[in-house]
């Protein structure tokens, strides 16, 4: 009956709003271009480099770290959880919506709310190129300031979400550290492993240089970083997984044949290297089967909700280039200042934009120059990255409406209390 009921409300709204839409303006058929828009942006830039590893990074949590003392470290209570959560994410350079394979991959494999919380904020919130491109174009103080409080701020939410719903967590079997589903790999050989999938994560988004990306390395050399790192994935396939060592080779031709026909564009040989990898996942038997299954699992279930939400949020806010349902003039004057009200409108707006990893920086610089305070641009600095519509949604598929509501306030409290905090110390 309840999901009846949930089927009519949402078949309700869908007539409502096609009642109400204004079908025959112009704004109309503008904003749904920036949907579009947004959508081709997004798959160009984040899904094959970012996104589809991010999967892989997550299964291979769920799969290979279950019952290790790395998980039973995130489960039981005490601040070396949080601590551990707080800076995992430092390096992975990530958005709001592709940490999300990885938040679920964590919190599926059984860490607590408090520290799945924490990573779950702090792996956008926190990495070495928002700190120096902040640094660099906003200056040292928001820099400094960005990064002291995320770090404080993922804590502080963590600790707060494990208050509200740590209880009820522990009830559940899978969410404590004397249960913990047995299997995986142990920690000496399970991190090797994750870590050359991060890696490749890493430089492939570095060897892909585009205006949001900051390429702390050359792209030749980026792009040969990943050749290594996928080396010593398939050296640790056949050694530790029993792979038949012709495999790992037989996937590397048609990489090595798009990498010389399109050398333009390392992407296709990309693409085919993850496809041939998860072919090797899907056939294999026990861990591997296991990783394929988790992946796959998370993919029907992260994808779906975040192209929904990013389609939602183009056609809503619009897109660099093109203007959305909402006037972009409206978000200027809500966060033009630097008062109570103006630094809570600016943690909201960044709650439920999209930010592309390190967007966030030249749009601030834009709303500073339009009359934006510091406190506000503080405020935004830290909401936007962590949170946004997309990620909302593939949020409370994982943890549920309650714990998202409360995630997604405290983002919004924690964020406009450092907003207001750091006007009062360092008023402009």
């Amino acid at each position: 009956m309840r999901d009846e009921l949930k089927r009519l409300a949402i078949l309700a709204v869908l007539v409502a709003a096609l009642w109400a839409a204004p079908l025959r303006s112009h704004a109309f058929f503008a904003a749904l271009g920036s949907s579009i828009s947004l959508l081709q942006e997004y798959a160009r830039l984040h899904i094959v480099t970012s996104l589809l590893p991010a999967l892989l990074l997550a299964g291979a949590i769920a799969s290979l770290l279950r019952g290790s003392t790395i998980m039973k470290r995130l489960v039981t209570p005490g601040f070396a959880a949080y601590a551990i959560a707080s800076v995992s994410g430092a390096v992975l350079a990530v958005c709001s919506c592709t940490v999300l394979p990885m938040f679920a991959g964590i919190y599926s494999a059984g860490a607590g709310i408090g520290p799945a919380s924490t990573f779950l904020f702090a792996g956008p919130a926190i990495n070495i190129l928002a700190f120096v491109m902040s640094t660099r174009i906003l200056g040292p103080g928001l820099g400094f300031a960005r990064v002291v409080c995320a770090i404080v701020i993922s804590i502080a939410i963590g600790l707060a979400m494990n208050l509200l719903f740590g209880g009820s967590d522990r009830s559940r079997p899978e969410r404590t550290a004397a249960v913990l589903p047995e299997g995986g790999l142990p920690a000496r050989r399970a991190l090797p492993v994750m870590a050359a999938v991060a890696c490749v994560m890493i430089f492939a988004r570095s060897g892909c240089p585009c205006e949001e990306n900051l390429a702390f390395v050359p792209a030749f050399a980026s792009w040969g970083i990943v050749a290594a790192c996928a080396a010593a994935l398939s050296v640790m396939l056949v050694a530790w997984f029993e792979v038949r060592w012709w495999k790992p080779l037989l996937a590397a031709v048609p990489v090595l044949a798009l990498s010389i026909l399109i050398p333009s564009d390392p992407k296709p040989a990309f693409l085919a290297g993850l496809v041939g990898f998860s072919v090797i996942l899907a056939r294999g038997g026990g861990l591997l089967r296991e990783w394929f299954d988790e992946t796959l699992g998370l993919a029907t279930k992260v994808i779906p909700l975040l192209l929904g939400g990013v389609a939602v949020t183009g056609f809503l806010l619009g897109t660099s280039d093109a203007p959305g349902l909402i006037p972009y003039r409206w978000l200027e004057s809500a966060v033009s200042g630097d008062s109570p009200l103006t630094v809570l409108a600016a943690s909201v707006a960044g709650a439920f934009m999209y930010f592309a990893t390190l967007t966030e920086v030249p749009i601030v610089q834009g709303l500073m120059r339009s009359g934006m305070g510091s406190a506000s641009a503080l405020a935004i600095l830290l909401s936007g990255p962590s949170l946004s519509l997309p990620s909302i949604l593939v949020v409370r598929s994982v943890m549920g409406t309650r714990r998202t509501l409360a995630f997604v306030l405290l983002v919004i409290i924690f964020s406009a209390a450092s907003g207001l905090l750091y006007g009062a110390v360092f008023a402009d």
